[in-house]
């Protein structure tokens, strides 16, 4: 009981706390409601950067594959640091000049609103079919575990997790569809650092207990237990190869935080470049330490369970949670979980609902639509994609090399391809529209076969690294027979203020050196 009441006076909190912080703003315009009236500080962008991206996928996720694969899969974390650095530096300063509430829009600047509506088209399928039921999921897991809801209901595990996904889904919804981004990133921020506070103290605790009060001896005594598994370097046949960084990993990393709307919007939200920048550059500094919290967690699990756990190794953090935590703290950090769900999920709604409205709704339905009513096209579709994502969420179960491992090879159906254009739309300036839509196209139905058809014997990553160089072959290819029509420019809008931060390359410069420390130190052993 004392568990349950924890748990809803800090959702209550956050929620209250959200509509204080939002009484007085204007939700009616597209602004406002898609975009936070373009006021976000580098403070607020950070801690809803972190908490869209950190969700219960990572929390039991990683943990389970760090669980049965250890410490190499920290790649997925620390090469964050990288592409935010030149997210930071390079692409977010191009969009708050150019004005863009979508990155799709980028794409009918540099090349045609067909490539628009393709893009933003697939950008939907991708959150209704891939992270949105994968978020709901793994948060049912962890609320079920936590407090068991299939008992308290008298029914079957199965339809207790599925009870608990549609409440996500529906609590998720009401912060996305009448708050807009700015109750997304308000919210974000509470349970953002809340995250990391609660996050930090699963293993911290749990290395006090092993340690008898010394953390430090806590930790050489897991270390001891099994040293292999904290060896960053993945050999050829695990689950995270080392040579992977070289191929697409980075190319996956530079799409998800440079280009992938529901990550970016919060930058383009930003008051100004100084602020977005900032945001962006905190949020690489907390990917570094964030392996504490979605890593390591699943090492101890080790050292308290073995290999029990290796054949449903996404239970292991819930199971953690219970074994370390005192019961008067469980209530409160299953909240902040709750709170991570709620942020993903409300968070790619928003972004889901923004492109719709703005790529394809105003586009090719009602171009003078207003922003009133435009905001009101937003908040419904939000609702009908919740429905969507909700009714997929109980067809995620049972991945074998677990939910995030799952996920990353989902992602990678439209991740690539959509960074193959987008990178060519800035780098290679011979790109022509059709070009695009063909190299779109190619890697779309390269991936699915050699992934999900033919079951190449090649890790799925490297399969990332050959299909962005055959993309831009083939964009190549098409470009030649049908040439640009087009000059493409970046004129600045003059919307924001565009001065730089003046630590942006002090704080680049020490990201690189912290990365590149971390795979020195922990490469050795």
């Amino acid at each position: 009981m004392y568990i349950a009441t924890t748990f809803i006076a800090f959702l209550a909190f956050v929620a209250l706390y959200s509509w204080y912080r939002l009484r007085k703003e204007n939700l009616s315009s597209k602004d406002g409601y898609f975009l936070g009236g373009r006021s976000l500080t580098g403070v607020v962008i950070a801690g809803s950067m972190l908490l869209t991206n950190i969700s219960t996928e990572h929390l039991i996720g990683m943990n389970g594959s760090s669980y049965k694969n250890g410490f190499i899969i920290i790649a997925w974390e620390v090469t964050s640091a990288i592409a935010l650095i030149i997210a930071a530096m390079y692409f977010v300063p191009k969009y708050l000049k150019m004005g863009l509430t979508t990155i799709p829009q980028f794409l009918e600047e540099r090349f045609d609103g067909a490539t628009r509506t393709m893009v933003a088209t697939f950008l939907m399928i991708s959150f209704v079919v891939t992270l949105l039921p994968i978020v709901l999921y793994t948060g049912a897991i962890n609320l079920e575990s936590i407090f068991n809801v299939s008992e308290a209901l008298g029914v079957t595990q199965k339809k207790g997790i599925w009870v608990t996904v549609v409440a996500i889904g529906v609590l998720g919804s009401i912060y996305a569809i009448f708050g807009g981004l700015k109750a997304v990133a308000v919210s974000d921020t509470i349970n953002g650092y809340g995250l990391l506070i609660g996050g930090l103290a699963i293993p911290l605790i749990a290395l006090i207990t092993i340690g008898d009060g010394n953390p430090w001896n806590g930790l050489v005594k897991v270390y001891n237990h099994a040293p292999e598994k904290f060896n960053v370097i993945g050999a050829k046949d695990s689950v995270l190869p080392f040579e992977v960084l070289f191929t697409g990993l980075m190319i996956n990393q530079l799409y998800f935080w440079s280009m992938n709307q529901t990550i970016i919007q919060r930058a383009l939200g930003a008051k100004n470049l100084k602020e977005a920048q900032k945001g962006l550059l905190y949020t690489g500094a907390l990917k570094i330490l964030i392996p504490i919290v979605i890593v390591l967690p699943g090492v101890i699990a080790f050292y308290y369970y073995g290999d029990m756990f290796f054949d449903n190794q996404d239970i292991v953090y819930p199971e953690l949670i219970k074994e370390v935590l005192p019961k008067a703290l469980v209530g409160i950090f299953a909240a902040i979980v709750m709170g991570a769900v709620l942020s993903t999920f409300n968070s790619v709604l928003n972004s889901a609902a923004t492109i719709f409205c703005i790529d394809v709704y105003k586009r090719h339905i009602n171009k003078d639509i207003s922003d009133t009513n435009l905001v009101k096209i937003g908040k419904t579709s939000s609702a009908i994609l919740a429905i969507f994502a909700i009714l997929a969420a109980p067809l995620v179960g049972n991945a074998p090399d677990g939910l995030y491992q799952l996920l990353q090879q989902l992602n990678g159906i439209f991740f690539i391809p959509i960074a193959s254009i987008i990178l060519a739309g800035f780098f290679l300036k011979s790109i022509s529209a059709t070009g695009a839509r063909a190299g779109l196209v190619f890697g779309l139905i390269f991936y699915i076969l050699t992934t999900f058809v033919m079951k190449v014997d090649l890790h799925f990553i490297h399969i990332w690294g050959i299909e962005f160089v055959l993309n831009i072959l083939v964009m190549y290819l098409f470009s030649y027979f049908y040439p640009m029509t087009k000059k493409f420019e970046i004129n600045d809008l003059h919307i924001l203020e565009m001065k730089p931060w003046k630590y942006s390359k002090v704080w680049s410069i020490a990201l690189c050196m912290i990365t590149l420390l971390i795979y020195i130190l922990l490469g050795i052993n």
